[in-house]
């Protein structure tokens, strides 16, 4: 347990290299691990997450070197190599892990058991574990929820429309087709972010992309790879919300990765009134890179177009924080996913903004939120790590200091977050709760 302590007042300056991407380094380690030869990834986030990912393939007999400095070299075992752990699979917060590790796991020859910690035991596995079974999976579930416990078996493709637009259960169902005897497709109602397309491209196997829909077939190869893993638009979010809105301030963001299906958040912050300029446009280990230059704006409040919404689900708790901060009214809808993240997002941010006195309509699938000066005061995380941040930043331009509580699950996807963000200005301050 920790606290952060951010007093108000201050801007964000100067240059700032934001960690890896923590949606890729999944994958890297995923694919790494089930592709023919060494794979070497630099870049890679380790934040706990991706540490828990990693775990799990040494205790399935894969060796790797690191992480080091983001270094991790993996001596892949190819897609059949893979074998039987002797101790339950802890995926601790991560909810990627565990439905990615689901669809692994669900095509092997032998059982496993995918646990995790309290708070990724109360998320809903059902959506992912809907498709699995239907591909010939078995899986127990309490409740569709962890722990997972899998037999794991032969399966066979399917052609699955997703009921909600979800980047993990359409790359958990890709990654269970490498192992089914028919072709699998999925197709999204809307975009979600591609990185599993991408490097399974990258790693050599043939898949099709058709609009909304994606296709691969059994018997393909995974080759090693040397790879790049762009700084992550997620953890990025945060400094666009505070330079944005505390005067003064003028940050430059090195390295991040703007894949399309991941720049919401720059769409509607730019849409808002944000000053946010791409530079140094460039190419990383197939994904889109910039250096992205941000500077104080006023930010007027809009109503958020729900095609943006699948586009920047994670970086709704920054977003929530720029709606409060803006002139008039933000209306947000269509983002009932934000109840099942590592919290309620849309209670949890509410009743925040709630504690520093603004007044918030809470609804179903989003929420109103009216813009005004933010008070001081304490407020409560419930461990989520971007719920953490985005009141971290809200403090810059506060009236007292915030207090935010349950803040040890940072490390999940950003470890290094109170260091740089004290570097670029931020008077944070970490104590033990």
């Amino acid at each position: 347990m920790s606290r952060y302590l951010v007093h108000p007042g201050s801007q964000l300056r100067g240059r700032l290299p934001i960690p890896g991407d923590k949606s890729i380094s999944h994958r890297a380690v995923i694919l790494g691990a089930l592709a023919e030869g060494v794979t070497e990834v630099e870049g890679l986030l380790e934040g706990a997450d991706v540490l828990a990912t990693i775990a799990a393939f040494r205790a399935m007999g894969v060796e790797m070197e690191g992480p080091d400095h983001g270094r991790l070299r993996i001596q892949g075992v190819g897609l059949h190599g893979l074998r039987a752990p002797g101790v339950p699979l802890d995926c601790g917060n991560s909810g990627t892990a565990m439905r990615l590790l689901a669809g692994v796991l669900a095509g092997q020859s032998f059982p496993s058991t995918l646990i995790g910690d309290a708070s990724l035991q109360r998320r809903p596995m059902d959506r992912v574990l809907r498709p699995l079974a239907a591909m010939g999976a078995e899986i127990i579930a309490q409740d569709g929820r962890a722990p997972l416990r899998i037999h794991g078996r032969p399966l066979r493709g399917i052609d699955y429309v997703l009921p909600v637009a979800s980047a993990q259960v359409k790359s958990a169902v890709l990654l269970a087709g490498l192992y089914a005897e028919d072709p699998t497709c999925v197709t999204e109602p809307a975009p979600t972010r591609d990185h599993s397309e991408r490097m399974l491209r990258g790693f050599g196997y043939p898949i099709e992309r058709l609009g909304a829909r994606a296709c691969l077939r059994q018997g393909g190869r995974l080759h090693g790879q040397s790879l790049q893993v762009p700084g992550d638009i997620s953890s990025a979010a945060f400094f666009l919300l505070g330079a944005t809105i505390a005067p003064g301030s003028d940050l430059t963001l090195t390295g991040v990765g703007i894949n399309p299906t991941r720049t919401g958040v720059i769409e509607i912050l730019t849409r808002m009134g944000a000053r946010i300029d791409l530079t140094a446009l460039r190419e990383v280990g197939g994904e889109p890179v910039a250096d992205i230059r941000v500077r104080h704006a006023p930010l007027q409040g809009m109503v958020i177009p729900p095609r943006l919404v699948s586009l920047a689900i994670d970086e709704f708790p920054a977003l929530f924080i720029a709606a409060a901060c803006a002139k008039g009214r933000t209306v947000i809808t269509g983002a009932e996913e934000l109840r099942v993240k590592e919290s309620d997002r849309i209670a949890v941010m509410a009743s925040g903004l709630r504690a520093l006195g603004v007044t918030v309509e809470e609804r179903v699938d989003g929420a109103v939120i009216h813009g005004s000066l933010l008070g001081g005061g304490r407020v409560e995380s419930h461990g989520d790590h971007r719920v953490a941040m985005a009141f971290a930043m809200a403090a810059l331009v506060a009236r007292d200091a915030i207090e935010i509580l349950d803040c040890a699950n940072v490390a999940t996807s950003f470890p290094n977050f109170p260091a740089l963000a004290q570097q670029a200005g931020l008077l944070l301050a970490v104590a033990d709760a």
